[in-house]
């Protein structure tokens, strides 16, 4: 699946949203494979952080003044987070802009490959704990729930992912939500690839 996403990821071109008001960040979505099955690493925003506390999301944050790229935030981001090193990701590329509607950023989200098993260190400051979903149940719609979201003052429709209790939702579901469209696609287009 890993060559089908690159492939694709690579041939598209990508919502960038500018706003000179928002704040520009960037996440990292992990993917590792166990055993021929596919997972997607999350985690829990300690309640302690100044913004989306307690919230289940990708790592990642804000643009600094010293990240070259939007690329370097995700990476320097993960290994402050969750100790995964740069040179231990596999980049298969970028999905579509998503603002925050809780905060003021624009998220940048980075598809990659893990290795695994792989030795974690969270930040105990910033992360509570990871979160492991099998991909295979992020793509049972059954586990996909329709929500609102506030948006400037107005109710806008939105969704969420369920999995053992846990609520994944806002620009983590979106982004989600964008990921596993295009997985559908190619492995349509390739069965046999997840």
């Amino acid at each position: 699946m890993e060559d089908a996403l690159k492939e694709f990821l690579s041939g598209r071109t990508k919502e960038t949203i500018v706003d000179k008001a928002r704040t520009s960040a960037a996440v990292l979505v992990p993917l590792y494979k166990e055993n021929g099955i596919y997972h997607v690493v999350f985690i829990r925003r300690t309640i302690s952080m100044p913004t989306h506390k307690g919230q289940i999301a990708f790592v990642g944050g804000a643009r600094h003044l010293h990240d070259k790229t939007l690329l370097d935030t995700a990476l320097r981001e993960a290994e402050e987070e969750i100790g995964l090193k740069k040179e231990d990701v596999t980049v298969l590329g970028e999905l579509d802009d998503q603002i925050t509607t809780t905060s003021n950023f624009i998220v940048t989200p980075f598809v990659v490959m893990i290795p695994w098993p792989y030795e974690f260190t969270l930040s105990k400051r910033e992360v509570e704990r990871l979160i492991i979903v099998p991909l295979s149940v992020l793509m049972d719609k059954s586990n996909r729930k329709p929500e609102t979201e506030m948006l400037h003052g107005q109710e806008v429709p939105s969704f969420a992912y369920y999995y053992h209790g846990k609520r994944i939702w806002g620009a983590t579901a979106r982004i989600l939500y964008k990921l596993l469209e295009i997985i559908n696609r190619v492995t349509t287009e390739k069965p046999g690839t997840v």
